[in-house]
């Protein structure tokens, strides 16, 4: 069965908020036959003038007053009823706008981790935004107006009809050419693929303007403007190029339209004249030609409406099928019958992975064949040079990617066989690189488990090191992280990561340095915490500094994705193989000093 687009993917995709659109069309097409009884009431006092033009004053004024306040009150109830459909129409909108972010959002939320690595920020952040954007300002505001346009055209061709067919006839002509102009511009192969190009332009300079916002700091250490960093400033230029080539491309089909609709009594007015010339003295007929002439601008309005429409189906049309494609990529599959360990002991059998795809198959395994055991209530340690494959090790825990061949088990479980919520309870990490949610820091330390009492993430900042240094920020824990509050040092944000742990209290532990930023004043009783929060788990510690892990009770070393060696640090410095080397280059590293002409500094 074909996939539907546009609208109707649209209201699919977002569940269909049926009931509030069909009570705002429905008040859309009576706004829109309200809208017409102005001009109703004109003809009819236009008929009466014309019927007494030799003596106006003979001229019922009761009755063309009367129907000039049918006309007041049509106006006013048809802007009554225009913002009630626009009441629902935003209701529905926003409802629609809500349901499909929370369903980005979940779905981003289960794709593999390589997934958002190997995409730009920009695109996902663009989709989320404008994508979905779009279809609020068209639910909400566009919507209605097809609608009342749709209605107000076909009441008033009916109305010309019923007046005059051959005036009728005539009106016909612009809006047959007009509309033909627009399904032109507006469907043809090439708009598409212009539409499809802009979106692609937009997207790489949002992406590259993140970047660029990402990369301040190297950007004004070095001196450089955005004319001198390169991708953001040429995608800014192509952007600029294309909008242009774009606008060029419209140009004379936007001004063939204008002029058409801009030229009804043109057409109008020759037939007018023919069929007045074979009549001169018919009243009634001269009172429909000015009816038409003065109704003939009614129609160019709706249909100028319906030139700006189509437009945002365009963009409507080619959004959906940016959300679809996020919307396509398979998630972390979960298992039907998920089971749970007894136990936590992390088995890593015959693991090997890589990060390329079908399409990258020239890419290099990451891991290879590793295979090792890391016992509950133990530390094992991971070392290794850079680019050895520690990280990949530990984001293979929570399945940020799934692996290529082996299995991971924890209790004997394998982890595609655990539900991703019961996988993600049971692994607590402490990344070098520290993550703070622009909120408070009593809600990023709360993220560990949102569940606990005020005393509980007291506690955990207290055992963190966290608590003495938050209470001298202005509101303590209720200040705000970021811009608008307070910005932490590397040492105090890693410090709330271990807060965020301690209290999460997950039985596997994956440390990556988490001491790294912690001066040497504070470092004694960050390692005492950690102590603490390490008691009876399974901890698995990214090693960079070897002096931190010279008394975990396993050691792996790891070599171009390899293991290439597996014990203590004092059998495996004995041994004289890669450990031995990098503890040497490490205790080296550590008695290095700076000479300058001669003298040590």
């Amino acid at each position: 069965m074909n996939q539907k687009n546009g609208i109707a993917r649209l209201l699919e995709i977002a569940g269909e908020k049926r009931g509030l659109l069909i009570v705002s069309g429905i008040l859309s097409t009576l706004s829109a036959v309200c809208m017409l009884i102005p001009y109703v009431s004109v003809y009819f006092i236009i008929r009466e003038l014309l019927e007494h033009a030799a003596n106006p004053a003979s001229a019922d004024g009761t009755w063309m007053i009367r129907w000039g306040i049918v006309a007041l009150l049509g106006l006013v109830g048809s802007l009554l009823l225009m913002y009630a459909g626009g009441m629902f129409s935003h209701m529905a909108a926003f409802r629609i706008l809500y349901g499909l972010r929370v369903k980005l959002s979940n779905h981003i939320g289960r794709l593999p981790l390589g997934w958002l690595n190997g995409t730009s920020t920009g695109v996902v952040k663009k989709t989320l935004e404008q994508n979905v954007e779009k279809v609020e300002t068209f639910v909400a505001h566009q919507l209605p107006d097809l609608i009342h346009v749709a209605v107000s055209t076909l009441v008033m061709m009916v109305a010309m009809f019923a007046l005059n067919v051959w005036l009728a006839l005539a009106c016909l002509v612009p809006i047959a050419a007009g509309f033909t102009v627009q399904i032109l511009l507006s469907t043809g192969e090439k708009s598409k693929k212009n539409v499809k190009l802009y979106y692609d332009s937009l997207e790489r300079m949002s992406g590259s303007a993140v970047q660029y916002v990402r990369g301040m700091p190297a950007v004004k250490v070095f001196g450089q403007t955005v004319h001198s960093f390169r991708k953001f400033y040429d995608d800014m230029i192509r952007y600029r190029d294309f909008c242009v080539k774009f606008t060029d491309q419209f140009q004379n089909g936007f001004l063939i339209f204008k002029v058409i609709l801009s030229s009804f009594a043109a057409f109008i007015l020759p037939v007018g004249v023919y069929l007045l010339a074979r009549d001169p003295g018919s009243v009634a007929f001269a009172s429909v030609l000015l009816f038409f002439l003065i109704m003939a601008p009614g129609i160019s309005a709706p249909m100028f409406k319906i030139m700006n429409i189509s437009s945002s189906l365009r963009d409507i049309n080619e959004g959906v099928e940016r959300i679809d494609r996020i919307l396509a990529e398979e998630p972390v599959k979960e298992p039907v019958n998920p089971k749970k360990p007894d136990a936590y002991d992390l088995t890593f059998h015959s693991i090997s992975f890589s990060y390329g795809t079908e399409v990258r198959s020239s890419r290099s395994e990451a891991l290879s064949d590793i295979s090792f055991n890391a016992r509950q209530g133990k530390v094992t340690a991971l070392v290794g040079p850079s680019g050895s494959g520690k990280s990949t090790v530990a984001n293979l825990i929570p399945r940020f990617w799934d692996v290529r061949q082996g299995s991971i088990r924890i209790g004997g479980v394998d982890i595609r066989e655990m539900a991703s919520a019961d996988l993600m309870n049971t692994v607590a990490f402490v990344f070098q690189e520290t993550f703070l949610f622009y909120d408070t820091l009593y809600n990023n330390i709360a993220v560990g488990r949102p569940g606990a009492s005020p005393e509980e993430v007291y506690a955990a900042a207290k055992a963190a090191q966290c608590h003495e240094f938050i209470g001298r920020l202005p509101q303590g824990y209720d200040t705000l992280i970021g811009e608008g509050g307070v910005y932490l040092s590397g040492g105090e944000e890693q410090r709330i990561a271990v807060a965020r742990a301690i209290l999460k209290d997950a039985p596997i532990l994956v440390l990556d340095e988490a001491t790294a930023f912690a001066d040497p004043e504070n470092e004694y009783e960050m390692q005492l915490a950690l102590k603490q929060l390490m008691q009876g788990k399974t901890v698995i510690v990214i090693a960079h500094r070897l002096s931190s892990i010279r008394d975990a009770d396993q050691i792996i070393v790891l070599n171009a994705g390899r293991l290439e060696e597996q014990g203590t640090h004092d059998g495996l410095v004995a041994a004289n193989g890669l450990y031995a080397k990098m503890w040497k280059a490490y205790t080296d590293a550590g008695q290095w000093q700076i000479e300058t002409e001669g003298v040590r500094a």
